[in-house]
């Protein structure tokens, strides 16, 4: 088993929590685990780059390769494409569909849209209205995790400890909000592949 994943989004989405879901999920089903530095975290609104790779097998580098990136996770649109050029032909975009609009020449989001749909693999989630749905706004980068796990090869159960490892200590609530947001995630992503 090998997973190389780009996260992708902006500064204050929660990319940081995602990287550590499934860094402590990978850990917990007996995987080896690499992530190179996360970039651009510290400018709120700035765009946030990760690679992380899993394996079965000890990993050398933590650099994905161009064109090797079995999957691109982004919470926000534009900045999967940022990245498309890492993207193995047979890998997943999963995106986030709400733009955060930090630039005055953001682009057209249909235009952003047909390009997704150009993959053959893709997943676009509203993950910030499913996440108000849920009563947590807060969590849409959970929903967005949620439409990643069935493409990560990783059980289930893992995410789930992760989640309450996680967020255990900001109580049994928040851990159960995070919990509802990656089910809706899962869900989501295995009716829009049937």
């Amino acid at each position: 088993m090998k997973k190389d994943i780009i996260l992708a989004g902006v500064g204050g989405q929660g990319i940081l929590s995602i990287a550590a879901s499934i860094g402590l999920a990978a850990v917990e089903a007996g995987l080896f685990l690499k992530q190179a530095e996360v970039h651009g975290m510290s400018q709120r609104g700035g765009d946030v780059q990760s690679n992380l790779r899993l394996s079965d097998k000890e990993i050398a580098s933590d650099l994905i390769p161009y064109g090797k990136a079995d999957m691109i996770l982004s919470v926000e649109p534009m900045e999967s494409l940022r990245y498309l050029p890492w993207l193995a032909n047979d890998g997943w975009l999963v995106t986030n569909s709400t733009a955060f609009q930090n630039i005055p020449n953001y682009p057209d989001k249909d235009e952003l849209m047909a390009e997704i749909k150009k993959l053959p693999k893709h997943i676009i989630i509203d993950a910030d209205f499913i996440a108000k749905e849920l009563g947590s706004a807060r969590s849409a980068n959970m929903v967005v995790l949620g439409a990643a796990t069935p493409f990560l090869d990783i059980d289930y159960k893992y995410f789930e400890y992760a989640i309450r490892k996680l967020f255990g200590s900001k109580g049994d609530k928040v851990v159960q909000l995070n919990l509802d947001a990656l089910i809706a995630g899962e869900e989501f992503a295995r009716n829009f592949v049937k």
